[in-house]
């Protein structure tokens, strides 16, 4: 039976509109709501344009129920420069991750989540909890993307070609979801990847939407990976733009984010602040980070798809179990599964550990 919600996520992936897939296919605007609305199924004939112009295998859209993250629990990191289209594109590659999350769960018992509810706490405040909750005290964090894996938070990259967006996150019952888009330099996905768990611990139970949630997502996330006591105890007095870059590696951070936080915590006069921002302007350090940091990658994907490979599961068993083509696999996964399935165990550095065990 032709799934109708398979089909307008097929769509939305794709980024297209209902006129745009009617052109394709050969049909009127009128069949292809239709058939979004499960009215009436397409003709095989049909069917195969459909799986053509989507780019999905004929078997995805005959396939069970499909979840898929709601607009109205997901946390996007740039929403007012977001486009409905990009929003739609990148939810349906939420529902993909879910598919793909399901079926890892069903054969690896993976981290299980340990994120506290800090809606009651401010931003700074719940930065300090879950560092002392985890035990970190006041050490940089050598690997974001690491950590969050280890806390049982499932870390999916995106391969999307625009600034639009950056990050998203999500609930899904019991489990939090964040998703990072990989075209992003190193400093800004690690600040991308804090920023959504701000919105994890802080919007749990509340819609992450508004200004004023993204100011204290941003804020969490700048205490979190900056520490009060970490940065004032290194902060030069009246610091140049030269000292900040060869300073900024400590913390992993960009340059900007640095000078934001030393100014907040009154490190930097408002002065010598703007005069710093007008200098990484000048030098076009908002765009292109200096000295960038090498790219975080996961720690879970390796060790699961090494598992897999030993145990003859190929990218292509993966992908034919899902009916999803291969390169939507290795966008979920930074990029990381035709190297680890062909050989290889690329995770990126760090020191975090994963919890993973088969399941039998």
């Amino acid at each position: 039976m032709f799934n109708a919600v398979r089909f307008e996520v097929a769509r939305k992936r794709r980024g297209l509109t209902k006129s745009e897939v009617a052109s394709r296919i050969g049909v009127d605007l009128r069949a292809v709501t239709a058939y979004e609305r499960g009215e009436y199924e397409p003709s095989f004939d049909t069917l195969v344009q459909i799986a053509r112009s989507l780019d999905f295998p004929i078997g995805w859209f005959s396939e069970g129920v499909l979840h898929q993250p709601s607009p109205q629990t997901a946390s996007f990191r740039s929403q007012a420069r977001m486009s409905a289209s990009n929003r739609d594109a990148t939810l349906a590659c939420g529902a993909l991750a879910f598919l793909l999350n399901d079926w890892l769960e069903s054969r690896f018992a993976l981290p299980v989540p340990d994120l506290p509810d800090l809606r009651e706490e401010e931003p700074e405040a719940a930065a300090i909890t879950l560092r002392q909750h985890w035990g970190l005290g006041e050490r940089p964090i050598k690997n974001v993307v690491h950590l969050l894996e280890s806390k049982g938070v499932r870390v999916f990259s995106m391969a999307e070609d625009t600034t639009e967006i950056d990050a998203f996150s999500f609930w899904r019952e019991t489990t939090p979801f964040v998703f990072l888009n990989t075209m992003k330099s190193a400093e800004r996905s690690r600040f991308d990847a804090g920023h959504e768990l701000g919105h994890l611990v802080l919007h749990r139970h509340a819609d992450p939407k508004g200004k004023e949630a993204e100011h204290q997502a941003n804020g969490f996330a700048s205490a979190f990976l900056m520490p009060r006591g970490s940065i004032l105890g290194h902060a030069p007095v009246l610091p140049s733009l030269n000292e900040l870059i060869k300073l900024k590696p400590y913390w992993i951070v960009s340059v900007a984010a640095l000078a934001y936080r030393l100014h907040q915590l009154g490190a930097l006069t408002d002065w010598h602040y703007r005069s710093l921002c007008i200098e990484m302007g000048q030098r076009g350090h908002r765009t292109n980070e200096p000295d960038e940091a090498p790219r975080e990658m996961s720690l879970v994907f390796p060790q699961l798809f090494k598992v897999l490979r030993e145990d003859k599961v190929t990218r292509a068993d993966i992908a034919g179990e899902l009916q999803i083509n291969v390169e939507e696999l290795d966008k979920l996964v930074f990029g990381l599964m035709l190297v680890a399935l062909d050989g290889g165990n690329p995770t990126g550095g760090g020191n975090s550990k994963a919890n993973l065990r088969l399941v039998k």
